[in-house]
Parts: C-alpha cells; structure tokens; sequence
C-alpha cells in the first residue's frame, strides 16, 4: 500500500489497469473505440508523464524556425482542454505522452466524467482504486466529476471496488456492473446511500444481488421529510434470479422515482412482487417482466394501474398470460407504444383485437410463438395501428400471405418484420416489399431474396 501510495502520488502504472499482455495495453499506449468530451466517456487508462525534455537525436537537430512554428504552445489551459475535449480516447491517451503540460492537461477531471473498464482480466478493484486517487488530487478524497462508471464484465470486481466508488464519488448518477457477480448487496447498499444523486443502475446478472436498499446507518440519518428515498429512475435487475417477492417490496418502498424497470428472467417474481411494485412506483414507463413464469392475467390487473402512464411492457414467455391480462392492458393503457408478447400461448384473436382497438398507437408489438393468432388478429392491427413499425409474427402457425397483405396495404410506415417459421408465399413477401419500401424482412423462405 505504502508503493501504491507513493507511485500515484506522481502517476500510476499502466500495467495496475491494464495487464501488459491485455487487448487494452499494446506498446505502452491504450487503446478504445470510446470518444472523449467534456460531457463525454473516457476509459480508465493511466500513462507515465513524458520526460521533460526530448532526447532523441532526430529531435535535437530540430531547427529553431521549427520549434517557433509551436504556436499551439501558446495557447491558455482552459482553450487547450477545450480542445482535448472533442479528441477520441486513444489520441487523448496520446496526447499525454506529448509532454509534462499536456500530461497535466489531458489528466484535468473535467475530462474524465466517466470511467469505462471491460475485460475479464483487469485488476478492476485496484485500477478503480488507483484511478479515483489521481483524480482526487486536486479534491482530496472527492471526485467531484466522475458522474459514470461503467464496468460491465469485469468479473474480478468484487464488494472493495464498489466501496472505493461509494466513498469517493459523491457526484455519481450512472453506475452499470452488469455481469459482475462477485458483488453482493452491502456494497449496492454502500452506493446508493453514499451517492445521493445516483439515477442510473445496472446490476444484470448480478446473481447475488437480491435487493436495492439504503444502509441502516443511511436511514438513521435522514430526516423524516426526506422520506428515506433512493433517486434511482432507472433499474435494470436482469437475470438477477434470486429476487425474491420480498425483495422487489423493498426496493418498491426505497426507488418510488422509478421510470424504467427491467426484472427479466428474475423467475421468483409472482403477482404479488407487482402488486406491492403498484404501490409504490406510480411513474413507471418502461416494464420487463419477461420469462418470469408466475405471473399471470392478475399481475396484468396490477400492471394496468400504470394507466396513460405505461408506454412498453414486455411479458415475453409469460405462460400464464392469457387474453384477459391483454384486455386489462388494452383497456386502461391506451397509450402502449411498445409490446412483446412472444410465447404467450394463451394469446388469440380476441386479445389482439380488443388491443388494436384500445391502443391504437402502438408502434411495435412481437406475437411470435402465439399459435392461436391468425389472419383476423392481423387484420384488426392493420385496420387500427396505422403507426405501426415493428411486427414480429415469428413461428406463428396460423399466419399467411392473406394477413401479412393487409397489413402491407394498411401500415406503410413498416420498418421491420419478421416471419420466419411462418407458411407464407413468395407472393406475399413481394406484395409487403413494394407497398413498405422500408421495411426490413426477416424470413427462412430461400425463394425470397
């Protein structure tokens, strides 16, 4: 601790980042597709201070009309930040390798909002670590311009790393550790009590994680007016399945500023998990509850709640989904721009058309896989959803060229759709291409093309 102390008192190593045989570190330069701005992401990479004065041979016959043509020298910090502001990621990196100014310059925190790390086999505790120190320099302790961390698939990153971002970066509002399941719920708890501005988390794949909630010594702390509230707007728990009813409770009771919730494959939700989410969360947009098999048409009651409010819904492989949770939606959600729907088995014609009726500004809706939806369904989208742009009818059975004509003769805004598996001709297809001069198709008919 006392080396790493030291070494970032003046400048980390690159190789505490980036293994010296990793993708990111090829010939002591990073590299990354990611641009830089002052509003904008820069990647974690750290890089030594060039040597004060040049040394090579070549540069030292360097004329003196050469040097004086340097008029980039002379120009302010503040316009030269403003300049490294608009430079991708990797030319930033080179440009602090130009000299010990543009060194400083490049490493100024208005640069660095936010911190993006990939790869399976960084150091990321210690790179988060060795990073937020060279950027509390000039703030001892704080970084007050770090607003985003991105650290997706970084499987070394465990409870230390989180800690390091809680304690240090107050200013946070995004944070995504998809695929990070090493973390568990203290250090989530540490963030979200510790960064009072965060609106943005992901935590997909996080499999131990199975609550969002703030800190017992958070909650101590805050006044009653403040209601003990997170500021989270958006939350994506994807394939966290170890979420439980009780859990999705809590996180309802603590997030009620939520917008966007994405609990896909969080197959331990049922009915009641929305029910108590129904409560508390009025302001609800955008819902996944994709292939979490128990819930049913009374979660759609539930869901229904949202009312004008709800624009996308995703009940992908819900099996207990029938047209009764499809008319609850279409009856009080009128203004659904977006449905998947995709295995819902219990789905027919009937679902369909009360939907097409009541939500007739929907723009994408997915019923592949639903067998019972034919040709009438199809013609009460098209007779009613003239906005329509997206329309999967994958593996669906009962489709043919009848329904996907109509549909051609009635959408023409059709950006995209999807028919494979589907019995349909040659004939159709071509009718759809020149009535939807956009639209995308996506078909397994080798005589189409």
């Amino acid at each position: 601790d006392s080396d790493l102390s030291m070494r970032t008192l003046s400048t980390p190593s690159p190789a505490l980042i980036f293994p010296p045989n990793s993708p990111g570190f090829q010939n002591g330069r990073g590299s990354s597709t990611s641009s830089s701005s002052v509003t904008g992401e820069t990647v974690a990479m750290v890089h030594s201070p060039p040597p004060t004065r040049l040394t090579h041979p070549l540069i030292r016959l360097a004329s003196k009309h050469q040097k004086e043509q340097a008029n980039i020298d002379r120009l302010p910090d503040h316009s030269m930040i403003q300049i490294f502001s608009f430079l991708p990621t990797n030319q930033l990196c080179r440009c602090a390798r130009v000299c010990r100014r543009w060194y400083n310059l490049a490493w100024d925190p208005r640069l660095w909002r936010t911190i993006r790390l990939t790869g399976e086999t960084i150091n990321v505790d210690r790179a988060l670590k060795v990073l937020t120190r060279r950027l509390c320099q000039d703030t001892p302790n704080v970084c007050l311009m770090l607003e985003t961390v991105i650290v997706s698939g970084c499987r070394r990153l465990t409870d230390r790393g989180l800690y390091t971002i809680a304690q240090c970066c107050p200013e946070l509002r995004r944070l995504e550790v998809s695929g990070c399941y090493n973390i568990s719920n203290e250090a989530v708890f540490d963030v979200v009590s510790l960064c009072p501005n965060l609106e943005h988390l992901d935590v997909s794949g996080c499999s131990k994680v199975t609550c969002i909630s703030l800190t017992r010594e958070a909650s101590i702390k805050l006044s009653p007016l403040h209601g003990k509230q997170i500021s989270i707007r958006y939350l994506d728990m994807t394939d966290c399945f170890v979420l439980e009813d009780e859990g999705l409770h809590t996180i309802a009771a603590h997030c009620t500023q939520l917008t966007h919730l994405y609990l896909r494959r969080c197959v331990r939700i049922t009915d009641e998990g929305l029910r108590y989410l129904m409560i508390y969360c009025t302001s609800i947009k955008e819902l996944s509850v994709s292939d979490c098999r128990f819930v049913s048409d009374f979660g759609m009651r539930e869901i229904a709640k949202l009312e004008s409010r709800l624009r996308y819904l995703s009940i992908a492989h819900c099996g207990r989904i029938t047209d009764v949770g499809i008319r609850y939606i279409a009856k009080y959600c009128s203004k659904l721009r977006y449905l998947n729907a995709r295995g819902c088995e219990g789905i027919t014609d009937h679902g369909v058309e009360y939907l097409a009726k009541n939500c007739t500004k929907l723009k994408s809706i997915d019923i592949g896989k639903c067998p019972l939806v034919s040709d009438t369904g199809l013609e009460f989208l098209a007779l009613n959803c003239f906005n329509l742009k997206r329309l999967s009818l994958k593996s669906c059975e009962s489709i043919t060229g009848q329904g996907l004509q109509i549909v051609a003769a009635n959408c023409f805004d059709l950006q995209m759709l999807n028919v494979q598996d589907c019995d349909v001709s040659v004939d159709a297809l071509r009718f759809v291409k020149r009535h939807c001069k956009r639209c995308i198709i996506e078909h397994t008919n080798p005589a189409f093309f």
